[in-house]
Formats: C-alpha cells, sequence, structure tokens
C-alpha cells in the first residue's frame, strides 16, 4: 500500500487563518501591474525592473480551494412533497448534495476551474467528479486547512505548458494585452456546462408543479415543440397567457446563463478575497468569446452551418449559401484526454439522441443503487439519508416526455444545445501574480496597497 503524502502547515495557511474577513472585503482590489510587466502607453506607462515570480504551491493550492473547494453537504432543507400546501413541493430539483465554497443553483456546480501557469494547464475537478466514497475525506481535509492535498486531488492535466489565445481583437481586449496571462502568472479560468442545469429545470418546469409552456420566439412564437402538452389541446402545461405560467426559449436560456453566470462570479469574488489575503495581486478580465478557449483548451468541436444556428428555413438557407454567408460555426461539445471524457454534457454526440440525454439525466439522479436521490444517502448531511432519499418522489412520466419533446425540438432546429451557444461558456477569467510594489509607490497613494501586499517582497 502506497504511503500518502505529508502535507505539512505552511505560514500561508497559519496567516490565512487569522485574516479579517472584513479586511478582505475592504482591501480587496483589482491590482493589476506584476513584476516583470511592462504598461506601454500613458501616463501610467512603466517597465517593470524585476523579475516575474511564479506563485507558490500553497499559494496556488489556497487560491484554488477559495474559488471551488468542497467544503460540506449541501442542507437541501426544501419540501420534497406537496403535503398539505397546494403546489409547495418540487424539492427535487436539487440535483447533488454536496456544498463547495461558491454557491451553485439546485446543487449543480455546473462550473469547472482551468488553471494556468507556467508549468502547464489542468482543469480541477467539480464534486461530482470524485466517486462519493471520497467525499467525507475532502471535507476532514478542508476543515484541516489542508489545502494542498486537496489541489493535488483535484488537479487533472491536460497540457504541460501555459495554453492561450491569440493575443489579439477579439480575443484579448487591447487594454488587457500587458497584464493577462504572463509568465510568472496564475490564470484562472471558470467554464459552464449548461445542458445539465438546463434538463433539470426543464423537468421541474414542466412537471405538475410549475406547469410551464414555452414558446420559440424565433420561429413565430409557436410552441417548442411541446404543444400536444398544452392544456388547450388536454395537456397538462398552462398555455393560456393570463395564468403567468408563459416562457420563451430565449428567457429560458437566458435564465440558464444568467444562473451559471452568477457561479462563475462567485468564484472570481472568492478568488479576489483570497488573493487580498495573501497578499498577491490580481484581476478578473474578460474571457467571453464563443469559442476561441475551448479550442485553445483542446475541447472537442462541431462546426455548424450559421443557417443551423439560427433555425433558418429553406430560403434563408439558399439565400446565405448563395451569398457564400452560411459560415460554419465552432461549437464546444466536451472535454476528452487520452481516451477519458472530463467534462460530457448531457446532449450529443455523447448521447445518440437528446430523448437518451433526457433519460440518462433522469437516472443520474434516480437510478437505484447509483442516483444521486437513490445511493443510500451516505453521502449527505441527513442523519439517515436514505430514508429521506426514498421520500423523493420521481419526476412524471409527463413531465419527462415533455421535457424530451421540448429537447428534441430545440436541438433538431438550432443544432446544438442550448440553442443560443451550445453547452459551454465562458465569461470572465482571474489572473493572480505577485505585484511589482515600486510601480504602485511611483504612481499612487500610500494607502493603495494593504498591509499584506506591502509584506509580499520575497525575491
Amino acid at each position: 500500500m502506497q504511503a500518502e503524502t505529508a502535507y505539512p502547515s505552511t505560514e500561508v495557511e497559519g496567516d490565512l487563518a487569522h485574516y479579517p474577513l472584513l479586511n478582505a472585503l475592504i482591501e480587496r482590489r483589482s491590482r493589476r501591474f506584476g513584476r516583470g510587466m511592462h504598461l506601454n502607453g500613458g501616463p501610467l506607462a512603466y517597465d517593470s525592473a524585476q523579475t516575474p515570480r511564479p506563485l507558490s504551491r500553497a499559494e496556488e493550492a489556497a487560491l484554488a480551494f477559495a474559488a471551488c473547494g468542497v467544503t460540506g453537504y449541501a442542507l437541501a432543507e426544501l419540501p420534497y412533497q406537496t403535503g398539505n400546501v397546494p403546489e409547495a413541493g418540487g424539492g427535487n430539483i436539487m440535483t447533488h448534495f454536496i456544498g463547495r465554497t461558491v454557491a451553485s443553483g439546485d446543487a449543480m456546480h455546473d462550473v469547472t476551474l482551468f488553471v494556468l501557469n507556467d508549468e502547464g494547464t489542468w482543469l480541477l475537478r467539480r464534486p461530482q467528479d470524485y466517486p462519493r466514497r471520497e467525499v467525507a475525506h475532502l471535507i476532514e481535509a478542508a476543515r484541516g486547512h489542508r489545502f494542498e492535498e486537496l489541489y493535488d486531488r483535484a488537479r487533472v492535466r491536460i497540457a504541460d505548458r501555459r495554453l492561450d489565445v491569440p493575443r489579439a481583437l477579439p480575443f484579448v481586449p487591447s487594454f488587457n494585452k500587458y497584464s493577462a496571462n504572463l509568465p510568472g502568472t496564475t490564470y484562472f479560468l471558470p467554464v459552464a456546462e449548461c445542458s445539465a442545469l438546463y434538463i433539470n429545470i426543464l423537468l421541474s418546469a414542466f412537471d405538475d408543479e410549475f406547469s410551464y409552456f414555452v414558446v420559440d420566439d424565433r420561429n413565430r412564437f409557436q410552441p417548442a415543440g411541446i404543444g400536444r402538452f398544452a392544456r388547450s389541446k388536454g395537456g397538462h402545461l398552462q398555455d393560456d397567457l393570463t395564468a403567468g405560467r408563459f416562457a420563451t426559449v430565449s428567457f429560458i436560456e437566458t435564465w440558464i446563463y444568467e444562473f451559471v453566470a452568477i457561479e462563475q462570479g462567485a468564484m472570481l469574488q472568492n478568488l479576489g478575497l483570497m488573493t487580498q489575503a495573501l497578499g498577491l495581486g490580481g484581476f478578473p478580465h474578460f474571457a467571453a468569446h464563443p469559442f476561441i478557449w475551448f479550442k485553445t483548451l483542446g475541447f472537442r468541436m462541431h462546426e455548424l452551418p450559421f443557417s443551423h444556428t439560427i433555425g433558418a428555413g429553406p430560403i434563408m438557407k439558399g439565400l446565405l449559401k448563395a451569398l457564400k454567408k452560411d459560415t460554419r460555426v465552432p461549437t464546444a461539445v466536451g472535454l476528452e484526454r487520452d481516451g477519458a471524457v472530463l467534462i460530457k454534457p448531457f446532449c450529443p454526440p455523447y448521447f445518440r439522441t437528446m430523448r437518451e440525454a433526457v433519460l440518462a439525466f433522469v437516472d443520474y439522479k434516480y437510478a437505484q443503487g447509483t442516483g444521486t436521490f437513490r445511493d443510500g444517502g451516505e453521502a449527505t448531511a441527513w442523519r439517515d439519508g436514505a430514508r429521506v432519499q426514498e421520500g423523493i418522489p420521481r419526476y412524471s412520466d409527463r413531465a419527462i416526455d415533455a421535457t424530451i419533446a421540448y429537447c428534441e425540438y430545440v436541438y433538431g432546429r438550432y443544432g446544438r444545445f442550448p440553442s443560443l451557444s451550445g453547452p459551454f461558456r465562458t465569461v470572465l477569467a482571474y489572473q493572480a501574480h505577485h505585484l511589482d510594489n515600486e510601480f504602485y509607490d511611483r504612481f499612487y497613494r500610500d494607502t493603495v496597497l494593504s498591509r499584506t501586499q506591502r509584506a509580499d517582497t520575497t525575491a
């Protein structure tokens, strides 16, 4: 049996344990100018005389933990059945029972964090990417502040070098060229997977508790594949506008994107607070190009005709083709390395059809012995997890059927799921680095660097 690696306490860890939260909130700032940087023009033009110094392993581990570390179990104190209050159930919108340092709608943990430094590029595993039997140990390590151990367990190498996008518009804004993803820095890139959250919300929206009806605002407000489920047709979904349970495809998908953007934003906020506590510099910045980061990270890509992504009819398709405007649109569909699938969305090509994908997601939650709602309840906060799980009802057959019909419609018409961009999205990245204090002393008042930044002067 191989002995476990020892992870001794570090000075970084000890300082963090006593760093005041209020100080971090008050003193957190974007501090962009690091050692070795060259601010090229204007009144703040400056060439750093200092050599770039990479973050220490302990510093990176603390930042990674702040962004996405597993911390405990989700409490999930929700009504899983309606009881004696009409339309007051629906707790089965939960998906996982593990929590991390940032909140996630329905405990989905949609966002995967990538870490890029001078030594390579890594993916950090999400809570659901660990075997459930390991979760208790992860929580114990977090409470013991064993951040380097957690960092080792989380990292999956995807490249042996720092990956980067072309350093030009539209990929890197002009004002970020001097500072973003440079040698000596550590670059954190959150990537959201949207298909699982999308299906999860649909299964609730189309269940009896909610009974939402959705039309396609890009297709003359026709029912989004769910016409036969409308109450006016004898179904269970509220297609009467006055009932207030009416939405469009664009509204639902915007909602999905907002949910995952909030999760990414929480990661960036935590990175900013931890950066302040460590005495480092750092800043969030633009990383929202539709496909360039996915190509750079080596995602599996599909190229779709532009006409398909907008759901064009025959006349528009013909016109675009005749004008040679029907360009191919790259869309990320998954991440694989060395034969292993690292991030798999609930849509083709990993499932043959959207029907298969929806049923697989239902099984992900309800399959006996393996589903998150039927695994015996050991990896939950409840005293008797198995008993609680037994009381969580499965989705109704008609909710599942309506979800399948909707998903097949969206994927069939637009060629991807969600229709607006496919399953993956980036918004912002965050970079941490050691500051060049001489730059700030030259141009700024003394108060812009706090005690922790002043203390970070190791050569």
